[in-house]
């Protein structure tokens, strides 16, 4: 059994862990046939910096992660034995043919339709609880833990429970939103309300989307309990002007001066 599967897990970094997202990365080098920027370089460059794991997201018209750099970065993360390797998609898809092959520390479920521009919205497990449910199971025989991909909506928490899920990643493009408006404050107990459902249920939390250098502290202060943050467009847009290694350090040191206990 992998010992990442248990929520305590993330709890070894001593805060919130953060999550490299390098889809953006294969993108740009999907425009040219020269291999550059590689993937696994940059993944090693942010491992180095201190992050605490990396996450892909395979979709099934290969726009950016193709299935080699999935497999590429599984041998670079044994290498790695203290960071976590998430794979996030549509188990219905092709999520559950990568999770047999790598058996990645997380699965993340994301209920995106194949040509869906970029995730927006969470499950319904009142729709879709029951197919979601025999794939929970197995990625938890399999060793991998699972996080479900879910609207900021606290009586949502329990049925995630229910399906098997050992941690929800909260979709927080509503609070990037928000964020330096007039209805952050509202966001932000929205959120926080779901957190503590999810932590009521049993359930560890995640976090994603649109969090970036200028938002993730007041997150981080205003939602309890958050394990792990995946962020990857917005930090991939700061490398170009800061370079990959310190810009994963600057969003460590945002989280380290959010001061975000478990």
């Amino acid at each position: 059994m992998n010992p990442l599967v248990a929520p305590e897990g993330a709890a070894r970094h001593g805060g919130t862990a953060l999550s490299v997202n390098v889809n953006k990365v294969a993108l740009l080098r999907n425009t040219r046939h020269l291999g550059i920027p590689s993937v696994v370089r940059a993944a090693t460059l942010a491992l180095e910096a201190g992050a605490q794991g990396i996450t892909v997201h395979p979709r099934p018209d290969e726009r950016h992660i193709r299935a080699h750099d999935v497999h590429e970065l599984a041998d670079l993360m044994r290498r790695w034995p203290a960071a976590e390797y998430n794979i996030e998609g549509n188990p219905f898809h092709n999520l559950m043919d990568f999770v047999r092959a790598v058996r990645p520390h997380q699965a993340t479920f994301v209920p995106d339709s194949e040509g869906q521009f970029t995730s927006d919205h969470g499950w319904n497990l009142a729709a879709d609880g029951a197919r979601v449910k025999p794939l929970v199971d197995e990625c938890r025989a399999l060793g991998v833990r699972v996080s479900l991909f879910m609207d900021a909506e606290p009586a949502a928490m329990p049925l995630a429970r229910e399906v098997g899920a050992d941690r929800v990643e909260l979709y927080t493009e509503p609070y990037a939103a928000a964020h330096g408006t007039p209805a952050l404050s509202a966001q932000l107990e929205r959120f926080a309300a779901a957190a503590r459902a999810a932590a009521a249920a049993g359930l560890g939390v995640n976090a994603g989307h649109d969090l970036n250098r200028a938002n993730l502290a007041d997150f981080l202060r205003g939602v309890p309990g958050v394990l792990e943050v995946s962020i990857g467009h917005a930090l991939i847009a700061d490398a170009l002007e800061l370079g990959l290694p310190e810009t994963v350090r600057a969003y460590l040191r945002v989280i380290r001066a959010a001061g975000a206990p478990h």
